[in-house]
């Protein structure tokens, strides 16, 4: 296999012809490749681009409108760095908004459809040029678990995003059950150690990887994590916030589960309070009723007050155990 840099395409504006700037910087092109586009310029040849102040405060503030406009949802904050996701459902930094490699007084965003970009540049240099590609538009995205960053596929046409070897035997015989590697990320990470970030090359070439591309496929949507099954859906601190507003909500009498808890969650909600709440105060869990709370003796007013203050502990502590449905009943003397 390998990856080829296509040279002499040059400055890309809106309106140019990308198929024809490719085709003609890379009359080489076979059937099979697989064309590597960088977002960038996909984004300039559709007029992505946005006007802004040169510097100065005006231009902190536009680019923080855009900012606004292009995300779907925050994700982390740490200084002057933004993750958000995109309305595309990507979670980068700054929603790919990029002011590199572009005349100061305008901001790049990402293609509209990166997809739909992928297909129609595929479509034009088969129809136009003659040549059956598989196309790819990458970019570049950071990475939650590892420093540095790394090339991925926003859009893909005419290959598969993902090769699935779920239910394959490995030489050792055991089924593999979970794994789907990501092609066109690696292919796109694969890319970039010839494209480069000051090279000007933003349009590589891998050749041997499939012999001729099929239909256009579901592109790379299909890698796209909804947030809802995103096991790292907000940053530490923003999670952190989420859970003490939600704990802050939480309701006295909680609606009845559909399931009961299980016992060991409650257990250890129970004892993940025991070192804050007043001495004497005593939490039993009893299985198909709740957790009873027993006040220390003296129940004066400061002591009910405090009393209050350790039940809702328990609730939110039973809250991050998945057991908010738990009862909390008091038993107070007398």
């Amino acid at each position: 296999m390998e990856v080829l840099a296509v040279t002499g395409i040059g400055d890309v504006s809106p309106g140019d012809d990308l198929a024809a700037l490719i085709a003609g910087a890379a009359p080489w092109l076979r059937d099979g490749d697989v064309l590597v586009v960088t977002s960038k310029i996909v984004s300039k040849a559709e007029g992505r681009l946005v006007d802004v102040p040169t510097d100065g405060p005006e231009r902190a503030a536009a680019r923080d409108e855009v900012l606004a406009a292009e995300t779907a949802r925050k994700v982390a904050t740490r200084g002057q760095t933004r993750i958000v996701q995109t309305h595309h459902g990507f979670v980068m930094a700054s929603a790919g908004i990029d002011a590199s490699n572009v005349d100061r007084e305008r901001l790049v965003l990402l293609p509209k459809d990166p997809d739909a970009s992928a297909r129609a540049l595929r479509a034009a240099l088969r129809e136009r040029h003659g040549v059956d590609v598989a196309v790819v538009v990458s970019d570049t995205m950071g990475r939650p678990w590892r420093n540095g960053l790394t090339d991925v596929a926003l859009g893909a046409a005419g290959i598969a995003p993902i090769r699935d070897h779920r239910g394959e035997t490995d030489p050792y015989g055991n089924e593999l059950n979970i794994t789907q590697m990501a092609v066109i990320d690696e292919l796109a990470a694969a890319s970039e150690l010839v494209k480069g970030k000051t090279d000007q090359v933003p349009v590589a070439v891998v050749r041997g990887y499939m012999s001729r591309p099929g239909d256009d496929g579901p592109g790379a949507v299909r890698l796209v994590r909804e947030a809802a099954s995103d096991m790292f859906s907000l940053g530490t601190a923003e999670a952190r916030a989420a859970g003490l507003h939600a704990a802050a909500l939480l309701p006295v009498d909680p609606p009845p589960a559909e399931e009961p808890a299980e016992s060991a969650a409650v257990e250890r909600a129970i004892a993940a309070v025991a070192g804050v709440v007043a001495p004497g105060t005593l939490f039993t869990h009893i299985p198909d009723e709740g957790v009873r709370a027993t006040p220390p003796r003296s129940t004066d007013a400061a002591a009910l007050v405090r009393f209050g203050t350790d039940l809702h502990r328990l609730r939110a502590a039973l809250a991050a155990e998945g057991a908010e449905a738990v009862p909390v009943l008091p038993v107070l003397p007398g």
